[in-house]
């Protein structure tokens, strides 16, 4: 059974998708118990193994599919913690985009590619060795470029081609940088760290560039940025699904991995790797605000603000110090909760209310009041008010960066704040300060739409105010680093 369990919940969002589309348009009863019975079972599976790993249990399945060829699928405290924030947002943005789209056309096709987008997320996730991690890297963008296309537009049918030209050169960038290790230490495997002392360190320096371009793409790692703003033409459960679950997460979690798992935190101090890495996460947290800054749409907004939040996660990796690494990881968690809620209430706003433009928002309080409060505990857990889940995360990575000797860290995350709250305050302002335009409109009367987002917000309050608590994302991400992962 144990053995099993890995296959289990890689198979609870693969097979939904795959049975999903062959399911008739007008077969929607059947197409929602099936993609929401699977999200069902797949918090059942983590909730059955938190406990086991938590005791240092881990569980393995491996295939092969051709001689020296293995898929190998492993379930430790760090695949969970990333594979809990999928399962549960999955479920929750299953949920939402049943309301959103309501009888649309195509939804066969669009929830067949959302369930191979999360399966593609688990099996990433799971993934045991660099060969496992590329071939659901590939999945991932095969899976979610139709999405970023679903409207078939011409403004989403571009946003769907400029995804590929910046997704495709950079699994081509990943493919050579893993041919290239591999071709000197074998097969590399998270489990058993490769050994690099076949490799001179100009060879080992430009390996890593070609990991972190790899990888950074969908990090949204500066410069290789461009494609997530041009990707808010999608609908908003899949600028849900790119922002907080899937393609940006993934990319940190490959940061993560080539860091800790190929590398090793040794190699990358003496090869003088961690502080340009960390310079680069820097740029991209300043950047991405003062872009979000100039932007007149929510979503865009919201897309740069994204650029920005994830490279914490890098940063955090980069530092190599405990308490870095674990404001990193439960950032993971964190900016997922407040990211997806925002994009949620931005739906919210859109559907409900005709309202895409933040000068619509102006007295949108009084009318939309549970979408308006939700939407304001996102924002400002993102600039970093206590209790919530945004502070805990700059807490700790502030914490860090003097663990690392790195105090430098802290000008960027005092700079940051003032950003984020310089492109979140006047969206607060204008809800609920300013006075609605005569022909405003808008009402929640939809709750697939709002009890989701309800559920999101009060979470980004919740994993503050439990931060303590062992079982929290915070409580987690310090397992991961007490079980020896990280630095």
């Amino acid at each position: 059974m144990t053995a099993n369990l890995p296959v289990l919940i890689l198979l609870s969002s693969l097979l939904p998708a795959i049975i999903t589309f062959f399911i008739p348009q007008d077969g929607h009863a059947l197409r929602n118990s099936l993609n929401l019975g699977g999200a069902v079972l797949k918090l059942g599976l983590i909730i059955w193994m938190l406990f086991a790993i938590a005791d240092g249990t881990v569980y393995e399945a491996s295939f092969a599919l051709a001689p020296g060829l293995v898929i190998l699928l492993r379930v430790d405290a760090l695949a969970l913690l990333f594979i809990s924030l999928s399962g549960t947002l999955w479920f929750l943005t299953t949920i939402y985009a049943i309301a959103y789209f309501g009888g649309k056309p195509e939804l066969s096709r669009f929830f067949g590619f959302f369930s191979l987008c999360v399966a593609s997320t688990t099996g990433l996730a799971l993934s045991g060795s660099l060969i496992s991690f590329f071939i659901f890297f590939e999945l991932l963008t095969l899976s979610t470029w139709p999405l970023v296309a679903h409207k078939q537009d011409k403004p989403s049918l571009a946003a769907a081609r400029t995804y590929l030209a910046y997704a495709l050169p950079g699994s081509a960038t990943l493919l050579v940088a893993i041919i290239w290790l591999e071709s000197s230490t074998g097969p590399v495997l998270f489990t058993e760290p490769p050994d690099l002392s076949e490799l001179d360190p100009v060879s080992l320096r430009a390996i890593f560039c070609l990991f972190i371009i790899g990888v950074g793409v969908k990090a949204a790692i500066v410069p290789l940025h461009g494609w997530l703003p041009s990707a808010m033409a999608a609908p908003a459960p899949v600028s849900s699904l790119l922002h907080a679950v899937a393609v940006v997460k993934a990319g940190a979690f490959g940061v993560v991995r080539v860091i800790y798992d190929v590398y090793g935190a040794e190699n990358m101090a003496s090869l003088g790797l961690s502080m340009p890495l960390a310079g680069i996460a820097s740029v991209t947290i300043l950047w991405g605000s003062v872009r979000a800054l100039q932007q007149g749409e929510i979503k865009k907004r919201l897309a740069y603000s994204t650029v920005s939040q994830v490279s914490y996660i890098v940063l955090g990796a980069a530092l190599a110090s405990p308490l870095a690494m674990i404001g990193g990881l439960v950032h993971l968690i964190h900016q997922g909760l407040m990211k997806i809620t925002l994009f949620f209430c931005a739906g919210i706003f859109d559907e409900r209310a005709g309202v895409k433009r933040i000068d619509g928002l102006n007295g949108l309080g009084a009318r939309m009041p549970w979408t308006s409060v939700c939407f304001s505990l996102g924002a400002l857990g993102m600039i970093g008010l206590p209790p919530l889940a945004g502070f805990v995360s700059k807490f700790y990575l502030g914490l860090g960066a003097l663990e690392a000797g790195a105090p430098w860290v802290l000008a960027v995350l005092a700079a940051s704040t003032l950003l984020n709250a310089a492109y979140f305050l006047p969206l607060l302002y204008r809800l609920w300060i300013l006075p609605a335009a005569a022909d405003a409109s808008g009402d929640e009367r939809a709750p697939g739409l709002v009890v989701p987002t309800v559920i999101t917000a009060a979470a980004t309050i919740g994993v503050g105010l439990l931060a303590a608590s062992p079982i929290s994302p915070l409580g987690w991400a310090r397992l991961i680093v007490t079980q020896g992962y990280g630095p």
